[in-house]
């Protein structure tokens, strides 16, 4: 039987956090609210529960989930390399609504799906998300609604779409914006945006001056969260469940080598953006 939590008390917070770890733990669906929509969670190197959530959204493996994490060091575990700006665009935009794609580091042995070797990684700005995260280590999120239906912005629609196939749903209260992240694909020489979202190319350019611009840069960025203020994305202690240099391995393998310069096309775990999907999901 699913279970709700209203994590606007601390006891309900408390309890609706044991019980999401556990579940994420044993391999079950959770509900999280973040910053842009609410999300459809499961443990990344669980390959079952990750088959789980696809299945629960109605998605095939050509359609991988991206990662959410609760530190840099966390995503730094699960990447080849940040490369020339991933250090930068991530000391100025995380935790936020910034989607990084990145080459996925060999040594994992998981199964998101058709990932063509790449893993796309965002660190949440909400404090429900991060506080089971850092617990969890790593989970594969999605935008937590039924493929081809709208995004939900509040616990109860999520519960209304997904009923029981997800044991925990944390309310952490209606979404501030439902404005999807920026996506940007660090895989190749120069960045490339893969998807507009609430963080413009031109703040984007403040960091990394050369992008290969895919889209316009006139929209609507997200409204302030109260994490916004003094709240850095440092990496902090491994917390438990994150993987270390050779994380528990998955039962069915390394991603497969990606193609030398993947593009929106190549690279599939960058189209479902973190907690989200593709563009038209609005995540």
């Amino acid at each position: 039987m699913s279970a709700r939590y209203d994590c606007a008390g601390a006891q309900q917070r408390e309890a609706g956090i044991e019980a999401a770890v556990a579940t994420v733990r044993g391999g079950g669906l959770v509900v999280l609210p973040t910053d842009t929509v609410y999300g459809i969670g499961a443990d990344a190197f669980t390959p079952r529960a990750v088959s789980m959530l696809l299945a629960a959204k109605g998605r095939g493996r050509n359609m991988p989930p991206p990662v959410l994490v609760g530190t840099v060091r966390a995503a730094s575990a699960l990447v080849e390399s940040l490369g020339s700006f991933g250090q930068d665009l991530i000391d100025e935009f995380w935790p936020g609504p910034l989607t990084l794609v990145f080459r996925a580091s060999p040594t994992l042995r998981w199964d998101l799906g058709d990932t063509m070797g790449t893993v796309a990684v965002r660190m949440p700005l909400h404090p429900v998300a991060l506080e089971l995260l850092k617990q969890t280590g790593p989970m594969a999120v999605s935008s937590a609604n039924l493929t081809g239906s709208p995004s939900a912005t509040t616990a109860e629609e999520a519960e209304r779409q997904f009923g029981e196939s997800v044991a925990v749903y944390l309310d952490g209260g209606p979404c501030a914006d439902s404005v999807p992240s920026t996506i940007l694909d660090l895989t190749g020489a120069l960045p490339r945006l893969l998807r507009v979202g609430a963080i413009s190319v031109d703040r984007l350019r403040k960091v990394a001056a050369v992008i290969d611009d895919l889209g316009p840069t006139d929209v609507k960025p997200a409204a302030p969260h109260p994490l916004a203020n003094g709240t850095a994305a440092t990496a902090g202690p491994a917390a438990d469940g994150e993987p270390a240099a050779a994380p528990e391995p998955a039962a069915d393998g390394e991603p497969a080598p990606a193609p030398a310069t993947p593009g929106p096309a190549d690279a599939p775990a960058a189209t479902d953006a973190a907690t989200g999907e593709d563009a038209g999901d609005g995540s």
